[in-house]
């Protein structure tokens, strides 16, 4: 994760210094047009009963997912307008608390959850109650390791932040460092959204050359990453020490020849 350097409280905020304003911005409309097509991709072949989106209300990501039920958690201080925009059902609740039973949902997706939350451990630690064994989760989060990343960082020292400054993103390797002590093994991962950090619609139009360009030869500096994983099911563990249980001994058996041998002594004293 990039360090956040303090910002200085004079230097005014720009205009799209929210994450909902951002988002209406030419840049978070490349970024949202691209994770757009990622995760019809990734979604289409995962099957179930119950898919459940987490925030970014701005987005569905479970549009080419065939599952009956689709579900959308929102907390209070999402749009309800873009909630609504879609057919699915709006919950009200916690990322920290998600109010599901345990081991209930098919698919999770999480659209830039982590990098905004205050507990980012504890949203996947509740992700991991209620998804089902062998079910899927997806992530997708801003590239520390990349020109967007890069830009946000010494723009913070001018007070002029590129993307939402209420942001802490997390490094790709973090997240899988984190998914597979879950238990988590990965599906699949993207890279995307080449183009120059900068704010005009014009001027990032005329970088459309770019996305084939970076997606052959910089593929890991994308400005934008999405990963799938796959909870497995946890191994059965012995916990304290096992007791040592002793076989009883066998008693030591006599051939036939001298069973026979003994009875005849037995009747010849009885005679006598």
């Amino acid at each position: 994760m990039i360090p956040t350097p303090p910002i200085p409280s004079q230097m005014p905020a720009p205009p799209w210094s929210s994450w909902e304003k951002w988002l209406q911005s030419p840049p978070g409309q490349y970024v949202l047009g691209w994770e757009q097509k990622c995760f019809d991709r990734i979604v289409a072949d995962v099957f179930g009963f119950h898919a459940v989106q987490i925030g970014l209300p701005q987005i569905n990501a479970l549009s080419e997912n065939r599952m009956p039920l689709h579900a959308l958690l929102v907390n209070s201080q999402d749009s309800r307008k873009d909630a609504h925009r879609f057919s699915w059902r709006v919950i009200e609740g916690n990322a920290n608390e998600l109010p599901f039973a345990n081991e209930s949902i098919d698919l999770i997706v999480l659209p830039h959850v982590l990098e905004f939350a205050a507990d980012p451990h504890q949203i996947l630690r509740e992700v991991d109650r209620v998804l089902l064994p062998e079910g899927r989760l997806v992530i997708s989060g801003f590239n520390p390791a990349s020109l967007w990343g890069a830009r946000q960082y010494l723009s913070r020292l001018i007070g002029n932040p590129y993307l939402p400054r209420d942001g802490q993103f997390i490094g790709l390797l973090r997240i899988k460092d984190w998914l597979q002590l879950l238990n988590y093994s990965l599906d699949r991962g993207h890279f995307g959204c080449y183009k120059f950090p900068l704010h005009g619609e014009p001027a990032m139009n005329r970088m459309d050359f770019l996305e084939p360009m970076g997606n052959r030869w910089w593929p890991i500096f994308g400005a934008v990453f999405i990963v799938s994983a796959i909870k497995r099911h946890k191994g059965m563990r012995l916990i304290g020490q096992v007791a040592s249980v002793r076989l009883p001994a066998i008693n030591q058996l006599a051939p036939a020849a001298e069973r026979n041998q003994l009875c005849d002594s037995l009747n010849k004293t009885e005679v006598n």
